[in-house]
């Protein structure tokens, strides 16, 4: 499912307008980046959460050249399951 497809389902389902549908779902994913952003964890109750971790820098392999190469630490968003969610896909 992509974006479009996404924006479709959830005006479906709401009864909104694909314009509405579409704003809201802009404005949920700028509050979670924002926030993301900021250091804290978004959680939805049955649904999942969002946090960041930090990934250690490492040494990785090109895979074209087979040389050894320094990847740098970075900070990755993580999403983890709520229990309604994993026993709903289950």
């Amino acid at each position: 499912m992509n974006k479009s497809e996404l924006v479709a389902a959830i005006a479906e389902k709401s009864g909104l307008t694909k314009a509405d549908s579409k704003k809201a779902l802009d404005a949920f994913i700028a509050a979670v980046t924002e926030a993301l952003k900021n250091g804290d964890k978004v959680a939805l109750v049955g649904f999942g959460s969002f946090s960041t971790a930090v990934r250690e820098a490492r040494t990785g392999i090109n895979p074209s050249t087979k040389t050894a190469i320094e990847i740098p630490a970075k900070k990755v968003a993580k999403f983890k399951a709520g229990a309604e969610l994993a026993d709903a896909i289950a």
